[in-house]
């Protein structure tokens, strides 16, 4: 056993930034799947939304966060999120985050669709890279921070594992089990834990984030007996670039802040045909339905992004990522088009924390994407992920500090070793394996940008099947990485799927058919819990006292 009085599962900049501040506080364990350096934070191109100018003010980013959302965003979170901009911006800076600067020394803003003022911190076209080697150099720094890579939660630890433990009322979470670098599972316990393990796009066939965005944490909470919400909110970034090969790799929305247009196959500028005032600075919801739109008018796999027209020098300057990574794919973005699809992002959904990103569970916590914090309703605001993340980390911190949490939760050491019997059989998992790529396919399919009921109805009885198969070779068989990722995304496409189905309506990121107008009584969130979905209407409370009743 290994014991500390904080553990951190996953090590973006949720996970980083509760990191550094908690070793304040007590000793700190970092788990991550890879190394330290591979998370969707490194993957951000965009930046950092922040009242940062003049002409800006706090309640146009609320408002501008509010519109993305369709009506459900939680204000209060929302609030908080762009009070606190600036002051997340001097941190970063503080440790070490080089932002853009113009020739008078002020930061460089940007702007990207569903902002109505340029307030983009940015460095160039990788902002999250220059952030995530930021932040592991401090954390690297500290030696009250353990780091434990290639390591990979597999559940949470409970009060349903404790011997001759009766479960009455709210569980509490003592750490997490967790399969080690040589494929031995140990137990990690904690006073407290953070769930930070980012997103789950690779439940779906295309997109933007990198093999280890599985959706762990959720799945782990979830099994745990933890609250999720929303999860029917999946944000399908409009412009991945697209390559008959299978590659996908993000081409940022600042691009067309800077001018980009979007064509079809025609070369014709489509977007204004659907948002005649925004155009191509669109939310993203509605961008990708576009290009959903034009690619099954024209029977075609991708549309494209036109910059072009830009002077070169300056297309060179400001992407160097994009051009570059384009460019080793035979396209010279300044002279030719860049092919895009759209491909599964962020997910707005997630485990349900609130204002201090305090979960249903006790001692539990859950900041970033692995979060429902409220701040994305049914549309993520473009560049608010990287501010809501560190947010809610510091918020938790500042909660366990003042209520002295630390001082009153006890590391619990009658926690039973897990239990490792099972034999693997390569033949059987070969068969099971399949199960991957139907998932990957079953997802894209029915459960993508346009939704439909029938199609939705065969992804559930598909799914459910799916998922059973993989929980009964779960059971016998050997743990490996690669099976967990599997039972995780399995339990998720089902979880997903059923949220599609509950909500009766066309909101935000989900889009059904048979409901293509919003319905005002649906404007609630959808909570899944013991296998139970409750519609709970909105409140500007802390919102998960009512789990705790």
């Amino acid at each position: 056993m290994k014991k500390y009085d904080f553990i951190v599962i996953g090590s973006g900049i949720a996970g980083l930034t509760f990191a550094i501040k908690a070793a304040e506080m007590g000793s700190v364990a970092v788990i991550t799947k890879e190394k330290m350096f591979e998370s969707n934070t490194r993957y951000a191109q965009g930046g950092i939304a922040s009242v940062i100018d003049k002409e800006d003010k706090t309640y146009l980013h609320f408002e501008d966060t509010l519109k993305a959302g369709a009506g459900l965003c939680h204000k209060n979170a929302v609030k908080l999120t762009a009070q606190k901009g600036p002051e997340m911006i001097k941190l970063l800076s503080e440790w070490g985050v080089d932002f853009d600067k113009t020739k008078s020394g002020s930061l460089e803003l940007g702007r990207e669709g569903g902002h109505s003022k340029s307030r983009i911190v940015h460095v160039h076209d990788y902002t999250g890279k220059a952030i995530q080697e930021a932040l592991v150099n401090k954390v690297r720094e500290n030696s009250n921070i353990h780091i434990f890579e290639n390591c990979m939660g597999l559940d949470l630890i409970t009060d349903h594992h404790l011997p001759e433990k009766t479960i009455s009322g709210s569980i509490t979470c003592y750490g997490v089990y967790v399969l080690d670098k040589n494929n031995e599972i140990t137990t990690f316990l904690s006073k407290i834990t953070l769930l930070a393990t980012g997103g789950m796009g690779k439940i779906y066939l295309h997109t933007t984030n990198p093999a280890i965005a599985t959706g762990d944490g959720v799945a782990m909470a979830y099994r745990a007996g933890a609250a999720v919400g929303n999860l029917e909110f999946m944000q399908f970034h409009p412009t991945a670039f697209y390559d008959s090969s299978g590659i996908r790799f993000l081409v940022s929305e600042a691009i067309r802040g800077f001018g980009a247009i979007l064509r079809n196959n025609k070369g014709e500028a489509f977007m204004k045909k659907y948002s005649p005032e925004l155009k191509e600075l669109s939310p993203r919801d509605i961008v990708a339905r576009a290009i959903d739109s034009e690619m099954k008018k024209e029977g075609k796999p991708n549309v494209f992004l036109d910059i072009t027209h830009k002077n070169p020098n300056l297309v060179k300057e400001k992407f160097p990522l994009i051009y570059n990574t384009c460019l080793s794919y035979g396209i010279n973005i300044t002279k030719e088009l860049i092919p895009v699809v759209p491909a599964a992002h962020y997910q707005c959904g997630g485990v349900i924390a609130d204002l201090n990103a305090a979960t249903n569970i006790n001692n539990l916590f859950a900041s970033g994407e692995a979060a429902m914090s409220g701040v994305n309703g049914a549309n993520r605001l473009a560049s608010n992920s990287l501010l809501e993340g560190m947010v809610f980390s510091l918020t938790s911190l500042k909660l366990i500090k003042d209520k002295k949490i630390l001082n009153s939760a006890k590391i619990e050491t009658s926690i039973p070793d897990w239990d490792d019997s099972g034999t693997f059989d390569e033949k059987e998992w070969i068969y099971i394996s399949h199960d991957k790529r139907e998932i990957h396919q079953i997802m894209w399919d029915y459960v993508g940008i346009v939704r439909k009921d029938l199609r939705l109805e065969r992804a559930c009885n598909r799914l459910n099947l799916i998922n059973k198969e993989i929980e009964e070779f779960y059971k016998k068989t050997k743990i490996t990485k690669a099976l967990i990722e599997l039972r995780n995304i399995s339990l998720l496409s089902v979880l997903i799927t059923q949220s599609a189905r509950f909500r009766k309506e066309s909101r935000g990121l989900h889009y059904i058919i048979e409901y293509p107008e919003k319905n005002e009584e649906w404007l609630v969130d959808t909570i899944k819990i013991n296998n139970r979905f409750i519609k709970r209407p909105i409140n500007d409370d802390g919102f998960t006292s009512i789990l705790r009743k």
